[in-house]
């Protein structure tokens, strides 16, 4: 009993440096966010939930943030299935060119990135070359700045983000015991029936690792946003951190403070959702 004591207090210990930063540079913040969402504009006054029913009232957040899930709703699910099976693909390659390749995106930096996409996607750009040659019509989609936008955003989330979701996914891939396989391969067992009955029930807490990354690094994305359609995109792009940036210029604390609470709330409920539904999958 004195030796498990012993070992969670040194645990305590040793967690207490970070535990202490996220408190200071992250709870702390966080609650004082949470406290001036009751506050009027000048932060002096209580305000009750008028700056709520402000925000959910307004437009633009509502646009921003139905726009926000939609991203994730059709985001994360194409870049889970194309990492997932790009890496079953690639893990037995030999060649590692071929993983090198697909991880490449993750460190080109941003602005050239966006750079090479608006010489694609312009209205002179490359794609419209390729597609006036091969119908014989001419093409002048803009292909950033029109109902086309939420694709391209999509594929450029994809794009970039495909590379380090499949080194998760390797790294779980790498974890299960090569004896699994041959003794289901000596009952028998097809590629399929080891897939599904041996690679993605040792692959279960991976998938959960790489939902969360996933969804953390969909807020990111605004990066691209910004860089390849500016501060006003079109509405279908138009994203949760363009309203921030928007609030931040005329100083509105009290309109983002009660933002950044939705936002919050509908994390952890989304959170909590996705944890039963894999409760009830088990």
């Amino acid at each position: 009993m004195k030796k498990k004591r012993k070992h969670i207090f040194l645990a305590w210990v040793f967690l207490m440096p970070g535990l202490s930063g996220i408190t200071v540079f992250m709870v702390l913040p966080f609650l004082d966010v949470v406290r001036r969402s009751f506050l009027d504009a000048m932060g002096r006054e209580f305000a009750g939930l008028e700056n709520y029913e402000m925000v959910w009232k307004n437009g633009a957040f509502r646009l921003a943030a139905g726009n926000t899930m939609l991203f994730l709703a059709f985001a994360i699910p194409v870049l889970f299935v194309m990492s997932l099976v790009l890496s079953l693909l690639v893990f037995k390659a030999e060649k590692g060119i071929l993983k090198t390749s697909l991880i490449l995106p993750m460190v080109i930096p941003a602005a050239a990135m966006v750079l090479v996409w608006k010489i694609l996607l312009c209205t002179d750009g490359v794609l419209n070359q390729i597609l006036s040659a091969m119908t014989g019509k001419s093409w002048e989609t803009d292909w950033v700045n029109e109902n086309t936008s939420f694709a391209v955003l999509v594929v450029t989330y994809v794009w970039k983000n495909t590379g380090y979701d499949m080194l998760l996914w390797l790294a779980g891939l790498s974890s299960i015991p090569e004896s699994l396989y041959d003794a289901a391969q000596m009952d028998g067992a097809g590629w399929v029936a080891r897939l599904f009955y041996i690679t993605m029930p040792c692959l279960k807490n991976t998938a959960g690792l790489v939902v969360i990354l996933s969804v953390v690094n969909s807020f990111r994305v605004y990066r691209e946003a910004y860089l390849l359609a500016g501060s006003y995109p079109n509405q279908r792009i138009y994203m949760v951190p363009h309203l921030f940036g928007h609030w931040f210029l005329t100083m509105d604390i009290q309109k983002m403070s009660t933002a950044a609470v939705f936002l919050v709330l509908g994390a952890v409920i989304g959170a909590g959702a996705c944890k039963g539904i894999g409760r009830i999958m088990r």
